[in-house]
């Protein structure tokens, strides 16, 4: 099935906020991510899959100058496995590269297999913890980092097809 990849919008916030809620324990309130919307520099987009054009996921991330910070990564309960969240996250690491970002930036639960199973194919390493960074239940914080500069003399490596990967 082919998933569209668009900025989000007003009226995506009942579906954002829906999935925040299946997907998370301690899920963000809709003015949090209403102030993220257009206006705002957040990198804030939706996943919608056709024929109606639902809301299945979304990713939000901010870049700034080099360095950028990845916030979410979700996808709605009944639309995992397909492949959707590495969709995401690819399309934004291309995004954030032709930006000008060197590093990505990315904090995910020390349990959440699933999660640290994603960022770790898309070249993301752990370079820290944060102790009790999570509140529901209270947990660990694993600190992750993927650089998307090509080192120099290797300019065979293209950062945008995460060939280091």
């Amino acid at each position: 099935m082919t998933a569209l990849l668009r900025p989000a919008t007003e009226s995506d916030l009942i579906h954002i906020v829906a999935i925040e809620r299946g997907c998370f324990a301690d899920p963000w309130s809709e003015e949090s991510f209403r102030r993220l919307l257009p206006g705002h520099p957040a990198i804030f987009q939706v996943l919608v899959l056709p024929p109606e054009n639902r809301v299945a996921g979304y990713v939000i991330a901010f870049a700034v100058g080099p360095d950028a910070e990845l916030l979410n990564v979700a996808v709605e309960p009944q639309s995992r496995g397909k492949g959707y969240a590495g969709q995401m996250l690819d399309a934004l690491l291309i995004d954030l590269r032709g930006r000008g970002v060197k590093a990505a930036f990315l904090e995910v639960r020390n349990s959440n297999e699933a999660a640290l199973g994603l960022y770790s194919s898309r070249g993301f390493r752990e370079i820290g913890r944060r102790k009790n960074y999570y509140r529901r239940p209270v947990e660990d914080a694993l600190v992750m980092r993927r650089v998307l500069e090509v080192a120099e003399g290797d300019e065979k490596r293209s950062a945008g097809s995460f060939a280091d990967r």
